[in-house]
This record gives structure tokens, sequence and C-alpha cells, in this order.
């Protein structure tokens, strides 16, 4: 599997991951999250051109999309029933979805987010069990909730290199 940051021409293909991706949720029980996916699209297309969205290829078929950055994500600057690991500079995974489910491909995503930057945050909706299950054998340490700029919560997650499993 290849991994490569998403051209803008691509966003049609990515689009339809996406929407998938969405349908998958909400198959599962997780009716909340994404649930303005016209806003999340919004915010991919955006992400494609800043270069903070990667695309995960096998012969050139798409297989997947994630966002990562490395910088500072406003809402993980207050957190609640919970701290950070720490305050160093860190990276963070926004937006992780599969073209077709496929075990351990999300884990894959996270593996190459973390060999690029030594500091990881990740957060996730209290109903999504898979990512929840992903980082922690990862070895990232639940820290807290954070809140959206909507004011939805999310469970927030920290990895930092030596600390944790990978």
């Amino acid at each position: 599997m290849e991994i490569r940051k998403a051209k803008v021409e691509e966003y049609e293909d990515i689009k339809i991951i996406y929407l998938r991706a969405r349908e998958f949720m909400v198959s599962k029980g997780n009716l909340t999250q994404w649930a303005n996916i016209d806003q999340i699209l919004n915010k991919v297309l955006k992400d494609i051109r800043a270069g903070h969205c990667y695309v995960c290829t096998e012969n050139d078929v798409l297989l997947g999309v994630f966002c990562f950055f490395i910088g500072e994500e406003p809402t993980y600057n207050k957190i609640y029933d919970g701290e950070w690991l720490n305050d160093k500079p860190y990276g963070f995974i926004h937006r992780i979805a599969v073209a077709v489910y496929q075990k351990g491909f999300g884990t894959k995503c996270i593996e190459w987010c973390l060999n690029q930057y030594p500091n990881v945050r990740i957060d996730t909706h209290k109903d999504n069990i898979p990512m929840q299950k992903t980082v922690l054998k990862l070895g990232f340490r639940y820290c807290g909730i954070i809140k959206l700029e909507n004011g939805d919560e999310r469970w927030a997650y920290q990895w930092e290199k030596n600390t944790g499993i990978f």
C-alpha cells in the first residue's frame, strides 16, 4: 500500500469514500458522527488544497483517505475530564475513511502518521468503537474529552514516541 498526498482531481472519488464511510457508521449504530457530511467534505477539499489530505492506494486504486497535520488543533486547546500527556508540539489525525471496509486499514494509516512525528493526537466519536480499539492497540492513551466548534464531544487520545506500543 502506498500513502501519498491527495490531488484535487481525485476529490470526486474521495467524496464517494467519505459518503460510504458515513453509511457504514450509521449501519453500525454511530448515527451522529459526520452527520453533516457536506461540512466534512468542504473541510476535506480545503485539506487537499493545503496538502494535509492523504490517500492510500494499491495498484493505483484508492483504498482510503485521511488527513494529517503538524501544528495546533484549536479544539485541543481545552480538554475536559482529563489532560494531555504533554504540551509538546504535536501532529494530529482527522477523518480516516476507507473505500470498502478492510480490517487493519486504519492501523496502517495511523502507523504512517506515527512515523511522521513523535507526538500525535487523535479524537473520535464515543460511538466509534473500531477507532477506539485501534488507537488503544497502537499505544495511544485516553486523555479526556474535547469539544468541536459546534459543541459536539469527542474522546481524545495521545501517543508519544517511546511511551506507546508502536
